[in-house]
């Protein structure tokens, strides 16, 4: 038997609005994967952490403040100097149309602005673990 795809979900910054992570950390937890949720307001430092602890197959953010631009660029700054850089992550949140080809730019495998289906991200967690959904 397979193990479960792990994702660890996470609301870096000063954001305070979960109610989204835990949708989606309840839904991927329906569809058969583990999820850790590690709260509200982690620092890149504090997901870097989480991630070396859980060894996740993908790191999801959260982000509904607007910040996302510079919090995906310091996460993702993080992971490749901790040796992380492998791991791929997805955002999602308030973000505009126009912005998610910079998030991409910076790596980011996946972006899903509010109103994205929820058998879409889960979709593609699949697809980046290789594994049919």
């Amino acid at each position: 038997m397979m193990k479960p795809i792990k994702v660890l979900i996470t609301k870096p910054g000063l954001d305070g609005h979960d109610r989204g992570a835990k949708v989606v950390a309840h839904y991927l937890r329906e569809c058969g994967m583990e999820v850790i949720y590690t709260g509200l307001h982690k620092s890149s430092e504090d997901i870097v952490a989480q991630a070396r602890e859980h060894k996740p197959d993908v790191i999801g953010l959260s982000i509904m403040s607007g910040a996302y631009l510079p919090l995906a660029e310091k996460l993702m700054a993080k992971l490749k100097e901790e040796n992380l850089a492998h791991t791929p992550v997805i955002v999602g949140g308030v973000i505009r149309s126009e912005d998610i080809p910079a998030l991409k730019s910076l790596g980011v495998a996946g972006v899903f602005p509010s109103g994205s289906r929820l058998a879409d991200i889960e979709k593609l967690i699949a697809n980046i673990c290789h594994r049919d959904s």
